[in-house]
C-alpha cells in the first residue's frame, strides 16, 4: 500500500484507497488479505495499458468504517496524520521486517534478468520512507543506495550478491538460487574469457616479437653471413628459424645443451643491436 497505493481524503475522517498493479498475483494477494485481515470491501477494475498492451489491475477501497483502523494497522495513518517514514510497530520482529520488505518489493520492485547486468530497484514516493527502507536493509546487512528520480526516490542494488541476499531475506528462495546459479555461470564465463584473452594477447605478442627477431636476423645474416657470427648467435638464429612461434623459454629448452630464458634473451638482444647498428 505504501509503495503502490493512493490515499484519497474524501472529507473529515473519510478516506478512500486505491492500489494499481500490473501483476495479477499481487492483485489477488491484496484482495485476499484485505478481506481476511481487515474485512474490507474491494472493487476490482481491469484496465489495459495502451502503451504496453498489458492488463493493469486497479483495486478500489471505498469509504467504509473499518478502513481508517486498517490504515492505522498498516502504518499509513495515525492520530497526528500521515506517517512519513516507517512505523516502528510494523518491523518489531525480524519476520515482520522481511514481510515489510517483501510487500514493498511486490508493490514497486524490479529485478533485471540476471543473465545480463545485475540490477535491482524499488521506487518510493516519499524520501523519509525511502531512507527508512535503506536503514531497514542495513539492519539485514544489505547495502543499498538512494537516487532521486524526478519526484520519486529509487532504492537500488547493483551487486549480484546483494540481490541474492535480499531475495533470501524476503523468502524468495527459488529466485535466490536462480540468481546464485547465474552468478556462478557468469563468474566462470568471465574467468574463461579472461584466460582466453590473456592467451591470445600473449600469443600475439610472441608472434610479433618473433617476426621482429627474424627480420633482425636476416639483416645480420645479410651483412655478416652465418660463418661471420659467433657460435652462440648462430645457434639462436637456427633455433628461431626452426621454431618461429616458440617463446624464449621454449627456445632455451630446444637448445643443446638447454639454455635459460635469460641467455636466449641476451643473445637475441645482441642480434637486434647488430641489426640496429647496420
Amino acid at each position: 500500500m505504501r509503495t503502490e497505493g493512493t490515499l484519497v481524503l474524501a472529507g473529515k475522517d473519510m478516506y478512500r484507497l486505491e492500489l494499481s498493479t500490473d501483476i495479477p498475483s499481487v492483485a489477488r494477494l491484496v484482495i485476499r488479505l484485505a478481506h481476511e485481515l481487515f474485512d474490507l470491501e474491494t472493487n476490482l477494475i481491469i484496465r489495459r495499458s495502451v502503451l504496453h498492451k498489458t492488463p493493469n489491475y486497479l483495486i478500489e477501497f471505498a469509504f467504509q468504517p473499518q478502513l481508517k483502523k486498517a490504515l492505522a494497522t498498516m502504518g499509513i495513518l495515525r492520530n497526528d496524520g500521515f506517517v512519513q517514514g516507517l512505523d516502528s510497530h510494523l518491523i518489531a520482529k525480524q519476520c515482520c521486517q522481511a514481510a515489510y520488505l517483501r510487500g514493498c518489493f511486490m508493490g514497486s520492485g524490479f529485478i533485471s534478468n540476471p543473465r545480463g547486468d545485475f540490477h535491482f530497484e524499488m521506487v518510493i514516493e516519499q524520501e523519509e520512507h525511502a531512507r527508512a527502507l535503506v536503514q531497514l536493509l542495513e539492519k539485514r546487512l544489505i547495502s543499498a543506495r538512494i537516487m532521486q528520480r524526478r519526484s520519486s526516490y529509487m532504492i537500488y542494488l547493483k551487486s549480484g550478491e546483494a540481490i541474492s541476499e535480499f531475495l533470501a531475506c524476503v523468502g524468495a528462495h527459488q529466485a535466490a538460487l536462480t540468481m546464485e546459479n547465474e552468478r556462478v555461470v557468469k563468474s566462470v564465463r568471465n574467468d574463461v574469457n579472461r584466460v582466453i584473452n590473456a592467451e591470445i594477447a600473449n600469443t600475439t605478442k610472441a608472434a610479433n616479437a618473433s617476426v621482429d627477431q627474424i627480420y633482425a636476423m636476416k639483416k645480420v645474416l645479410g651483412a655478416f653471413g652465418i660463418e661471420g657470427l659467433p657460435q652462440a648467435l648462430r645457434e639462436v638464429i637456427q633455433l628461431r628459424v626452426s621454431y618461429p612461434n616458440a617463446t624464449l623459454k621454449q627456445l632455451g629448452e630446444y637448445a643443446s645443451p638447454p639454455l635459460s630464458k635469460s641467455a636466449i634473451y641476451h643473445r637475441i638482444r645482441r642480434i637486434e643491436q647488430l641489426a640496429h647498428d647496420i
